[in-house]
């Protein structure tokens, strides 16, 4: 059952914070985002550099990501047994980031049923080793007891998962921020979990397994759902505004900006100059806004 005092505590005050750098904060009833730093993976946050969906229900609780190592998955169940001391039956990985999958392994030990898309299982396989040597490099021994480890059950497009009452509606609406990315929608709490669909607060990442193509009508997909509660991949719960002005806003500002600068003439050196200030209020603007710039010109050169 969820501890009483513990939710009375949740509900009256805005947020606290425990475990490494996360912090949990109420949504709306049984709902619950954890927010994870917005800054690079390190030793201290274990690769929980993300924000994480919980939904307790009756029967259980299901997660919405489970970490981006064993330790971080630790880390998260620390913060969970902060709100319930329900076990949690399901976690549902939303795209193939580290942080989306790596936790798997200690939440199957722990009988949690794994759900993602196929696409996603495949971009996790894909990139599996590459992540491994790269988290080895930044969170060091933080990444001790950490194995890849895939879900149990896969779906194509949609996958719909009842616990305790609830429905959740998973979606793979196509390529955003990776390939597989899903999101999960949970009409009876008016709560959409956009996995890195979205990012608030912080700049979104155009990575080269990214689709700029694609991702605007990912957004586009959650969008519809209408949620009154929005719990991105990065960043605080917020509204469905936000989450256009941030995510969707700044992706339709970069194609335009780039598909103007190849209609130009201009090569893949300039693509950094566009004009993207605008949006210089999100973090980590001045470190990621050329780089997508040039991943932008580098997709769109072939549209």
């Amino acid at each position: 059952m969820i501890r009483a005092l513990v939710v009375a505590a949740v509900l009256t005050t805005p947020t606290f914070a425990v475990a490494q750098s996360l912090e949990i904060q109420s949504v709306t009833e049984g709902v619950w985002a954890i927010v994870g730093e917005m800054e690079q993976r390190s030793p201290e946050n274990l690769a929980n550099n993300a924000t994480f969906g919980l939904v307790v229900t009756e029967a259980g609780a299901v997660l919405i990501d489970p970490g981006g190592s064993w330790q971080g998955a630790e880390a998260l169940h620390s913060v969970i047994r902060s709100v319930t001391d329900l076990p949690v039956t399901h976690v549902i990985d939303t795209g193939g980031q580290d942080h989306r999958w790596l936790g798997n392994g200690y939440w199957q030990a722990q009988g949690a049923t794994v759900i993602a898309s196929d696409a996603a299982v495949q971009d996790q396989q894909t990139r599996a080793s590459m992540q491994m040597t790269v988290l080895a490099q930044l969170i060091g021994d933080s990444l001790t007891g950490t194995e890849p480890a895939h879900a149990n059950v896969t779906f194509s497009d949609t996958y719909t998962l009842d616990v305790g009452g609830l429905r959740f509606e998973i979606v793979h609406p196509g390529s955003a921020h990776t390939p597989g990315d899903s999101f999960v929608w949970v009409p009876e709490r008016d709560t959409v979990f956009t996995g890195d669909i979205v990012y608030v607060e912080r700049i979104l990442g155009v990575g080269d397994q990214s689709s700029i193509t694609d991702w605007p009508d990912a957004y586009l997909a959650v969008e519809a759902t209408g949620g009154a509660h929005v719990v991105p991949g990065h960043g605080g719960p917020t509204t469905m505004a936000r989450a256009r002005a941030d995510t969707y806003d700044y992706l339709m500002n970069l194609r335009r900006q780039i598909g103007a600068l190849i209609d130009e003439g201009g090569d893949i050196m300039d693509a950094p100059h566009v004009d993207q200030s605008a949006f210089s209020y999100l973090e980590q603007f001045d470190s990621l806004a050329g780089r997508n710039a040039q991943t932008a010109y580098q997709q769109m050169e072939w549209e």
